[in-house]
């Protein structure tokens, strides 16, 4: 099975042996983060080709070289988030994805950060012994090592079972969101659910998605941008959006933990500079 996962403008992507061997093409043409991470101006089909190869040569991304110890990538993005929660006691453990081992349960900071750092919306994956063997050498959990399948339910549900309460996952279906929440009742648990990969929903899955979230992400989506109510917003261009009381406090103290110098009003929400956004909202 190859690895696939959706990448600048949810362009699909699919790497087979630690070679690209398929790129669609993207729904928008420019990103901020990527002009001023890695100086993309236009997001074409051999753009994403590179921006992979780049991704798989320095990171080891799909291959047994993946690195599972990673610098900050952005100042707001979701594993950072996540990596700051853990940090500072808000958090118990995580439930995320990584390439090469599917869902993975963590409370160790760094190795959270090492996984989401470099991926985005990771479709499927297939075991990577070495992969495998790094989380579990850092403390982590995959969920199911013989199969890596991707399922954040299961993941919380595992987490439970083990002891955790206070639990951030990450989704992209608003169906998986409204699953946990119903787990949450069931289990009684604490989960900070993070809507991720919006890019190209419509407006009923946009609707439903900020319906069962604390925090998610703008990316390139015109729907949660006109729909949504936040009561905290982090970052303009390609920003969070803390829904309730629970994101709102995680993006509040993720903002201790960035270096920059931060601007910190009262304003209407959501704050969205037009020459600051994505190119072809979708």
């Amino acid at each position: 099975m190859p690895h696939v996962m959706e990448i600048l403008g949810k362009a699909r992507v699919v790497v087979k042996d630690g070679e690209v061997v398929e790129v669609s093409d993207p729904l928008i043409s420019w990103c901020p983060i990527f002009e001023k991470a890695r100086g993309i101006s236009e997001i074409t089909k051999e753009e994403i080709r590179k921006n992979m190869e780049f991704r798989i040569r320095d990171f080891g991304l799909f291959t047994s070289r993946r690195q599972l110890d990673m610098d900050i990538f952005v100042g707001f993005g979701a594993s950072e988030t996540m990596m700051t929660g853990l940090n500072r006691g808000l958090l118990d453990t995580t439930v995320t994805a990584c390439d090469g081992a599917g869902t993975v349960i963590s409370n160790n900071p760094l190795l959270v950060q090492g996984m989401g750092a470099r991926i985005s919306g990771l479709v499927e994956t297939e075991p990577i012994d070495e992969i495998i063997n790094g989380i579990n050498q850092r403390g982590g959990i995959v969920l199911d090592p013989s199969t890596a399948r991707i399922d954040p339910v299961e993941g919380v549900r595992k987490a439970a079972k083990i002891g955790y309460k206070r639990i951030a996952v990450t989704v992209v279906f608003p169906d998986t969101a409204r699953q946990l929440r119903e787990l949450e009742g069931e289990m009684d648990l604490e989960l900070t659910i993070i809507g991720a990969h919006v890019t190209g929903i419509d407006r009923e899955c946009a609707t439903d998605l900020l319906k069962y979230t604390d925090i998610v992400t703008g990316c390139a989506s015109k729907n949660i941008r006109e729909l949504v109510k936040p009561l905290v917003q982090v970052g303009n261009a390609v920003p969070l959006f803390g829904l309730t009381r629970r994101g709102k406090e995680l993006l509040l103290e993720r903002a201790k933990e960035v270096d920059s110098p931060l601007l910190v009003s009262s304003a209407t929400l959501p704050s969205l500079p037009q020459d600051r956004q994505p190119k072809e909202l979708v």
